[in-house]
């Protein structure tokens, strides 16, 4: 919603009504607009952000409550006179933290879980945790997708799920013996960020840095912490490639390619810069990138001569731009 004023729709209005019977009518339209995302004003009154997709969604809406003999209008407004725009979010994030709540008690389980096998390994059925967080991820996907002003409880939950998935993929290299659910994430959600990791940056780092600038925020700062520092990082920073990191390893993915699943970067040619990243950073043969070696040689050059981790990190990024376009 950012960049609107107050002579452009920020919102949309929903009024209906159906008759009292069949019930299940009622019941329909109720549901259909919970799933969407729908704050319940007053009376039968429901608002949704201004978008084109719940545009449609409300002229549907309309069409189907007259197929019900009922009744039903929506409008586009700049505001709410009787609520601040404040206020309207602040409703909206409260309904979502109901359902992170919920989410929440069930990776609390899982976190029990989690806690068990580091206690006593080779007890537990390592597949049925990585399948428990999963579901996990998936629920909490469905809830961000109506999380239009990405709620604290939302990141809260989703810092969470990350250092589960790191925590079970570090515990006898994965004890599901699969990558763990990786959380889908918005890139407007990351723009205006430092992104801070580890001193000295060399493979993973450098490309991770490079990815984040070129598909997530085009003026990501960075810098560099203590492995130590990662627990108390002020709000505005995100930390990457570290151990308890909100992007890091998990099972067997880098923190390159766990970045690409978390925004949804399905580029042919990033896939293959992934490649070498994943042959370089892990090694473990699954890739066959010949200029990898290369690649590594030139990196090992730059982190040698740079007079500081800045310079090193950009000079990084910059062939990682060259390998990018060597792939398109």
């Amino acid at each position: 919603m950012k960049g609107e004023t107050k002579n452009h729709p920020r919102w949309l209005l929903f009024f209906y009504s159906v008759p009292a019977r069949p019930t299940a009518n009622r019941m329909k339209v109720w549901r259909r607009l919970l799933k969407a995302g729908a704050l319940p004003l007053k009376g039968s009154v429901y608002a949704l952000p201004y978008n084109d997709e719940h545009h449609e969604l409300l002229s549907w809406l309309v069409s189907e409550v007259s197929s019900m003999k009922g009744e039903a209008a929506f409008v586009k407004v700049a505001a709410i006179e009787t609520m601040t725009d404040a206020e309207v979010v602040a409703l909206f994030d409260s309904q979502r933290a109901e359902a992170y709540r919920a989410l929440g008690k069930r990776l609390e389980d899982v976190g029990r879980k989690v806690s068990a096998v580091r206690v006593a390994s080779g007890t537990v059925n390592g597949k049925a945790i990585s399948a428990a967080l999963d579901k996990c991820v998936r629920e909490y996907d469905e809830i961000r997708g109506t999380d239009f002003f990405s709620s604290k409880a939302g990141i809260e939950t989703g810092r969470r799920i990350n250092a589960l998935s790191a925590e079970l993929s570090g515990l006898s290299g994965g004890v599901a013996g699969k990558s763990p659910g990786v959380v889908a994430r918005k890139a407007e959600d990351y723009r205006g960020r430092t992104w801070v990791t580890r001193k000295i940056p060399f493979v993973d780092r450098m490309a991770s840095a490079w990815l984040v600038r070129r598909f997530v925020d085009r003026d990501a700062a960075f810098g560099f912490i203590d492995e130590a520092e990662v627990a108390g990082l002020p709000a505005g920073e995100v930390s990457y490639d570290v151990r308890g990191g909100e992007f890091t390893h998990a099972g067997d993915l880098c923190t390159f390619e766990v970045l690409m699943k978390s925004f949804g970067l399905k580029d042919k040619a990033l896939k293959s810069v992934a490649e070498v990243v994943h042959e370089l950073d892990v090694k473990d043969g699954r890739y066959n990138a010949p200029e990898a070696r290369g690649i590594e040689e030139i990196l090992s050059g730059i982190r040698k001569m740079a007079r500081d981790d800045k310079e090193a990190l950009e000079k990084g990024m910059a062939i990682f731009e060259l390998l990018y376009a060597s792939k398109k």
